[in-house]
C-alpha cells in the first residue's frame, strides 16, 4: 500500500512484529531494485512513506485502517473497538479476511456503514487481485474509497457481496475438499499437483495448500462446512487437523504436503503427511483416470462459482472470471469458469456432474443456474 498513497502507518502489536513487518517491506523493495524495476532513490522515497508505530498516536488523522489480524472474529472485534476510539468519523475500517463474514465483524462497530472487507491474496506483492466485500450496511462512499485504494495499489479489483467465504475462498475450498478426498483414494501429492497443473492451473493443488497454510485451510474448511453443510463434503477434515497437530503447517513451517529446505528449489513429499493420509484411505467409488480426477476438482470449483452468481454474491460473470483467474490461477487460456462453461458446454458439464453425483452425492449436484444453461444451449454467460 505504501507505493501510491502519500503516507501509511504500520501498526503491529509488538516490537517484534514491527521489525518483521519492516524487514518484509524492505526486502520486497530491495528485490524490485535488484530486478531494476525501481531505482534506489525511488525505493527510499517509497519507504519514507512508511510510519511504523506502536501506539494509536496520529490515528485521528487516518482516512482508512486495513486490519490483518488472525482469522478470529473476537480478535477482529477487539481491534475494531480499539481503533474506533481514536479514528475520525469519516475513516473506513477494512478487514483483510479470507472467509469471516464482514457483517459479523461489523457487529462490533458503532459505524457499520464504514466497515468493509478487503481480501488480499498471498503473496500480496505478487498476487494481482483484491476482492472487496460489502455488506447491506456498507455505504457507497465506503465502497468507493476501498476500490480507489485498491486501484492506487495497482490491484485488479472485484466487488462482491458478503457471505461465508465470499467468492474466491468459497470456490477454492470446494475444490480443495475434493482434492483431499482424491488423495484419500490413493492419488499421491505429486500426481494431484501434476493433474491440476496439466489442466492449466499455475500451481498444483497440494502446493497451493502448503502456500496458503495447512492451518488456515483447516480453519476455513471447517468453518465453510458448518456454513454450507453436506454440499461442502469431500475429504476428511481430520487429515488437516492431524497435520497441524504434527507441525505440518505448509511452507511457513518447512513441512506440509511437502518438505521445504531453505535455499533449495526442489521439494520432496513429506513422509509424515503420507502416513496421515494412509490412516484415512478410502476405496474409490468411480474411475481414477486422470481426466475424471481433473473433472471432479474443476466441476466443483465451477459449480460453486455459478452458485455465487445465482445467489447474488457476484455482480456479473465477468467479475467471477476475473476473480478466479487473477486470484486463484484458474487457467487464463480458458478465460475463467464462466467462459469455460460457455466454451465447453453446460450440458456436458452437467452430464459429468450427474455421474459423480451418483457416486459421491450432493457435493456434485449442479446448481439451478447451471441446469438452466444446460437445458437451453442458447443461454450463455458471456454474449461476446
Amino acid at each position: 500500500m505504501i507505493r501510491r498513497p502519500p503516507r501509511s502507518t504500520l501498526f503491529p502489536y509488538t516490537t517484534l512484529f514491527r521489525s518483521r513487518g519492516q524487514n518484509q517491506i524492505q526486502k520486497g523493495f530491495n528485490e524490485q531494485v535488484k530486478k531494476r524495476r525501481l531505482t534506489t532513490h525511488e525505493r527510499d522515497i517509497f519507504l519514507s512513506n512508511l510510519n511504523p508505530a506502536l501506539t494509536y498516536e496520529h490515528f485521528e488523522k487516518m482516512d482508512m485502517i486495513i486490519e490483518a489480524v488472525f482469522e478470529d472474529v473476537n480478535i477482529k472485534h477487539k481491534v475494531l473497538k480499539e481503533c474506533e476510539q481514536f479514528i475520525p468519523e469519516h475513516c473506513v475500517f477494512a478487514s483483510n479476511t479470507s472467509a469471516l463474514p464482514i457483517s459479523k465483524i461489523a457487529e462490533a462497530s458503532k459505524r457499520p456503514e464504514k466497515v468493509i472487507g478487503m481480501h488480499y491474496f498471498s503473496p500480496v506483492d505478487k498476487m494481482q487481485l483484491l476482492e472487496i466485500i460489502t455488506t447491506d450496511k456498507t455505504s457507497n462512499d465506503t465502497a468507493a474509497s476501498a476500490v480507489s485504494v485498491g486501484l492506487r495499489q495497482g490491484k485488479v479489483v472485484i466487488t462482491v457481496k458478503d457471505a461465508p467465504g465470499f467468492y474466491t475462498t468459497r470456490i477454492l475450498s470446494a475444490m480443495m475438499a475434493e482434492g483431499i478426498r482424491v488423495m484419500q483414494e490413493g492419488v499421491d501429492v505429486k500426481r494431484l499437483d501434476s493433474l491440476t497443473k496439466k489442466f492449466g492451473f499455475p500451481v498444483g493443488a497440494a502446493t497451493l495448500a502448503d502456500e496458503v497454510g495447512i492451518d488456515v485451510g483447516a480453519h476455513i474448511g471447517e468453518y465453510l462446512s458448518s456454513a454450507f453443510g453436506a454440499r461442502f463434503s469431500g475429504g476428511d477434515s481430520n487429515i488437516f487437523k492431524e497435520m497441524v497437530a504434527n507441525g505440518f503447517l505448509g511452507r511457513k513451517s518447512g513441512k506440509g504436503c511437502y518438505v521445504y529446505t531453505p535455499g533449495s528449489k526442489t521439494k520432496e513429499v513429506n513422509p509424515g503427511a503420507e502416513e496421515i493420509l494412509k490412516k484415512y484411505s478410502l476405496v474409490p467409488k468411480g474411475s481414477m483416470a486422470d481426466n475424471d480426477i481433473q473433472f471432479r476438482l474443476v466441476t466443483r470449483f465451477v459449480n460453486e462459482a455459478i452458485l455465487c452468481l445465482q445467489e447474488g454474491i457476484l455482480n456479473s460473470p465477468l467479475d467471477g472470471d476475473i476473480g478466479a483467474v487473477f486470484g486463484l490461477g484458474f487457467p487464463p487460456c480458458l478465460g475463467g469458469p464462466f467462459r469455460w462453461v460457455d466454451i465447453y458446454g453446460a450440458d456436458k458439464i452437467v452430464s459429468r456432474m450427474r455421474e459423480f453425483e451418483s457416486q459421491y452425492g450432493i457435493a456434485f449436484t449442479p446448481c439451478q443456474l447451471l441446469l438452466d444453461h444446460a437445458n437451453n444451449k442458447s443461454k450463455k454467460f458471456h454474449t461476446k
